[in-house]
């Protein structure tokens, strides 16, 4: 997928992000019970819906500025942008600004 392929999440609704999020989750969930993996040994790794959202919203977010890696202070400036125009997920955009889990994606 070219940067012009690229479909921007933002103007969608919380409801269909999460329903977005949730697909890609159940995914996941199958393809590694198929692989054999016990989903008791592996749910706690995986992120929650409202995790994924925000981490599909900060990608659209990348992708619209080239690409380019976000410095610390345009990733909290991305974040913050993602809870303003999304309430409900202020207390995850929170959370994980203050966890290792974003320094990792």
């Amino acid at each position: 997928m070219t940067s012009h392929d690229h479909i921007t999440r933002g103007r969608a609704s919380l409801e269909v992000l999460r329903a977005e999020a949730r697909d890609e989750l159940d995914t996941v969930i199958h393809e590694r019970c198929l692989a054999g993996e016990d989903p008791l040994e592996f749910m706690d790794e995986l992120l929650s819906v409202d995790e994924l959202v925000v981490y599909l919203l900060r990608a659209d977010a990348i992708a619209a500025n080239g690409g380019q890696a976000p410095s610390p202070t345009r990733e909290y400036r991305v974040l913050r942008q993602i809870a303003l125009e999304h309430p409900a997920l202020t207390t995850t955009v929170w959370r994980l600004l203050g966890s290792d889990r974003l320094r990792a994606a």
